[in-house]
């Protein structure tokens, strides 16, 4: 019976050689791959998924033949199958007779296909519920060599079947109707199936797209990369997830992108067969991808420009800021013009209404060169004064206040540029330009918005700046007003000054400070010293500085003791800062406990007076740092002056301390910028400014110098006053001091002593003014003073008289009428004098007026016409 199949087959091919041949070319292997007709079957064909046997029944109705793959299904061997009767072996009892039946029709020559259930042995039954099986078989009768009736029959088992059919079901519904692009590719790496997305997006139907490779689909570089990896996956077996591909879509210059998934296709036995190629589109996707990366970008670029911008108050820093922030991550080159009329101070520049104006290159910017930028015209260097031609477009941004898009010139490096004017308040400041060179992406839309946003944080710093360097200026100018002019004069005093604002040194802009120094003349050749220093910055330090050191000067004039002056101005500065001005601090000082310090100036100062005749200095400071001495050989010395609490805090008293000052010695006052500073300790730097003091008998412009160089180290930012004098007394041969009884006959003593010592300094034609003033002096001591009268005479660059008693009323000056008989000695006293006053002593009052020494430029008023005057 083994050979029944074959002779049937041979009876059907007459040409008995011609067979033979295909047959030993079949089972060789060596057929060529496309040739399907003499293909062999390798291991994994479709009849190992299917499972087909056979067997055969002999003309007795028993098997004869039993193949190994019907052991395989059944779980019999063909020992125990052959010889035995199917019906008995596979059908339930009740179902036997129905069998016999079949049989015989069966080798009575009919052909039978029909399923037949069977039982599994126990040996392949895992689980009773799969020990019912079912076969379809296909039962084809055939004769034996003697003639007899046979059966050949084909056996599939009908539950593989049922898997396979799901199994193409299921590959089917994904392969046909997924949204996604399948291909299934042949080890050749040609499309062997299509499904229809695919076929949707490429055109003509699946069936149009077998045979096809990449290189019919993809650019030849991107289709040389991708099949490299087709054959990769083929060789290794590795799979690829999210390979990204880009082409083109057929009709279309359009740049497409896909998302591929590839890997390799078993057979049954595991042999490989193919590739599996699933793909998506994700152009979408990308350019949303590449839209968030760029709103991530800008967005990123708006943080750091809201860092790095306008930490300056400098124009062309805060320029050179928004180009550090721009190139390279926004643009590869970046220029800042600035309208040369806001640099020079002016509010409304000439031409800006037509963009015409001159501008000035403040900062550049480059990632590919050094080089000069322009975009139209000749290339403009940093620093350059220029203007824009009227029809230019950078011109027209201007006069527009729109930004405008520039295309790069051919040849050039440039591909394109966008001009953007910098608006802060409505106003056009200047223009940045921002540009793309060759290679890199134009510019787009969300890129000009990007831009224009960025000019404006800048145009606001900058405007900023320019508002803040014109306030500057002013507060500057104030500040330098109110200090004294030149070198400041005093008797028996040798002055010299230094004032330096803040950041002086490092060039870099500052506030101005509250930082000032006086030197107030008082009468009697005495002189005031003052250093003060308004706490913060600022016009507003300004102002209160110029306020405090006005009223310096008024309560130096009442002559005041030194605590006192400090005590007048510190119910003023606690007004300062209020809207209240005098009056809110004449309510602090009622109430000095209850201050609002948020309200109020805080300041320190030291207020000396020195007193030419006595060589002897009474000093006051309101939380100010101490005053240094240096002595004729001795080192210098921080006087222990009670330091007491700065002026605005109200509520404590102020002391004073009396230091005798030697011949020579050098006294110097300065402020906390002098010594202090942020690298730098005070006491580091008070210990340095004491060290620099080595030398005091040099000349005194000499050692403000010096000082100020030893100490540039520790200079900061703060504002820095200095203010030296060093001794020279009012000599003993210069001072005429008398003391007269209470009696009448002192007034004429008095003119007698006066006479006697201007003769003795050839003063002659002092002599008639001064005895006649100083008889009246006299006179009102005697008339409405107390105690004895002290007449003194000074002389130094002025002559100086000055008569004390032991009263308190004050003289007032008053006008006579023509019938009174007194009350015309002050009248007299101010017409012949050129200065006259009063003030009050620890045991009294004293009496002065002053008279300028003869000389040239000198007129003196004559006694006698002075007297006719007033009658």
């Amino acid at each position: 019976m083994s050979e029944i199949p074959a002779k049937a087959t041979e009876s059907e091919d007459p040409s008995g050689g011609a067979r033979r041949g295909a047959v030993d070319g079949l089972f060789s292997g060596d057929a060529p791959f496309g040739d399907a007709m003499w293909q062999s079957s390798p291991p994994g064909s479709m009849y190992d998924y299917i499972k087909v046997a056979s067997f055969s029944i002999g003309p007795d109705g028993l098997v004869d033949q039993w193949s190994l793959r019907a052991e395989q299904i059944f779980g019999i061997t063909a020992g125990r199958a052959v010889g035995m009767d199917p019906i008995e072996v596979f059908i339930e009892p009740v179902r036997r007779e129905r069998g016999q039946r079949k049989m015989a029709e069966i080798l009575d020559g009919r052909e039978w296909t029909g399923v037949v259930p069977f039982r599994l042995p126990d040996h392949l039954v895992a689980d009773e519920r799969d020990r019912e099986g079912l076969a379809e078989v296909y039962v084809m009768p055939t004769r034996t060599e003697e003639g007899e009736k046979a059966a050949v029959c084909i056996v599939v088992d009908v539950r593989t079947l049922r898997r396979i059919e799901t199994d193409l079901a299921a590959s089917q519904a994904i392969f046909g109707q997924s949204p996604f692009g399948f291909l299934l590719i042949d080890p050749d790496l040609r499309v062997r199936r299509a499904n229809q997305r695919f076929a949707s997006v490429f055109g003509g139907t699946p069936d149009d797209h077998r045979g096809k490779g990449v290189h019919d689909y993809l650019p030849r570089g991107e289709a040389e990369r991708v099949a490299a990896t087709l054959r990769r996956v083929l060789e290794t077996g590795d799979s690829i997830t999210d390979m990204h591909v880009t082409g083109f879509v057929p009709g279309s210059d359009e740049r497409c992108h896909w998302s591929v998934n590839l890997y390799r296709v078993h057979s049954g036995s595991g042999r490989p067969i193919g590739i599996s190629w699933l793909g998506t589109d994700i152009t979408d996707r990308r350019a949303a991808a590449r839209e968030a990366a760029a709103a991530r970008r800008n967005l990123a670029l708006l943080n750091e420009a809201g860092a790095r911008i306008g930490n300056s108050l400098d124009l062309e820093t805060t320029a050179r800021e928004l180009l550090d922030v721009v190139v390279p991550g926004f643009c590869d080159l970046a220029t800042v013009d600035l309208y040369q009329g806001l640099l020079a101070g002016d509010e409304t520049p000439p031409g800006l209404a037509d963009g015409s104006a001159e501008v000035r290159r403040v900062a550049f910017a480059s990632a590919v060169s050094d080089a000069p930028f322009s975009v139209t015209g000749e290339p403009v260097k940093l620093g350059a004064v220029h203007h824009y031609p009227f029809n230019s477009p950078c011109a027209d941004a201007l006069r527009t206040a729109r930004p405008q898009k520039v295309p790069g010139e051919d040849g050039g490096l440039v591909q394109s540029t966008l001009a953007v004017p910098m608006v802060a308040h409505d106003t056009v400041v200047g223009l940045v330009q921002f540009a793309r060179t060759k290679g890199s992406e134009p510019f787009g839309d969300r890129d000009r918005d990007l831009a224009v946003e960025l000019a404006a944080r800048a145009a606001v710093c900058i405007d900023n700046a320019r508002l803040y360097r014109r306030e500057h200026e002013r507060a500057l100018i104030l500040q330098r007003s109110l200090l004294p002019p030149g070198d400041p004069e005093a008797s028996g005093l040798d002055i010299a000054c230094r004032y330096l604002p803040g950041n002086v040194a490092t060039g870099r802009p500052s506030e101005v400070g509250g930082d000032w120094f006086d030197v107030i003349e008082l009468p009697g050749h005495r002189t005031a010293l003052v250093v003060g220093d308004v706490m913060g910055r600022g016009l507003r330090a300004a102002v209160a500085m110029g306020e405090l050191r006005t009223a310096v000067r008024t309560l130096a004039q009442l002559d005041l003791e030194p605590a006192e002056v400090l005590s007048q101005l510190d119910e003023i500065a606690r007004g300062l800062g209020a809207p209240g001005g005098v009056q809110q601090a004449t309510r602090a000082a009622r109430r000095p406990r209850e201050a609002d310090l948020s309200e109020v100036y805080l300041a320190t100062c030291v207020y000396a007076v020195y007193d030419s005749v006595t060589r002897r200095c009474t000093f006051a400071n309101a939380g100010h740092l101490p005053p240094v001495l240096v002595e004729p050989g001795e080192p210098a010395l921080m006087l222990d002056v009670p330091p007491g609490m700065p002026l605005g805090v109200g509520g404590e008293p102020f002391e004073e301390v009396e230091v005798e000052l030697p011949e020579g010695a050098l006294l110097a006052l300065y402020t906390d910028g002098l010594v202090e500073s942020r690298d730098h300790p005070l006491d580091e730097g008070l210990q340095a400014f004491v060290n620099a003091l080595r030398d005091p008998a040099a000349p005194l412009e000499d050692v403000c110098d010096h000082v100020l160089n030893t100490l540039d180290t520790h200079h900061g930012e703060d504002d820095i006053a200095l203010l030296m004098a060093r001794v020279q007394g009012l000599p003993a041969e210069s001072v005429g001091d008398w003391t007269l009884p209470r009696e009448p006959r002192s007034v004429g003593r008095a003119r007698e002593y006066a006479r006697a010592q201007l003769l003795s300094w050839d003063m002659e034609p002092l002599v008639d003014t001064t005895e006649l003033l100083v008889s009246e002096l006299v006179t009102n001591a005697l008339r409405y003073g107390e105690g004895e009268i002290r007449l003194r005479l000074l002389l130094d660059r002025t002559l100086v008289c000055e008569v004390w008693d032991s009263g308190l009323v004050q003289p007032r000056r008053r006008r006579a009428r023509d019938t009174d008989e007194g009350g015309r000695g002050l009248q007299l006293v101010g017409l012949l004098s050129a200065a006259w006053g009063s003030r009050r002593t620890p045991r009294g009052k004293t009496v002065w007026f002053e008279l300028p020494l003869p000389g040239a430029d000198t007129t003196l008023t004559d006694p006698a016409e002075a007297l006719l005057s007033l009658f």
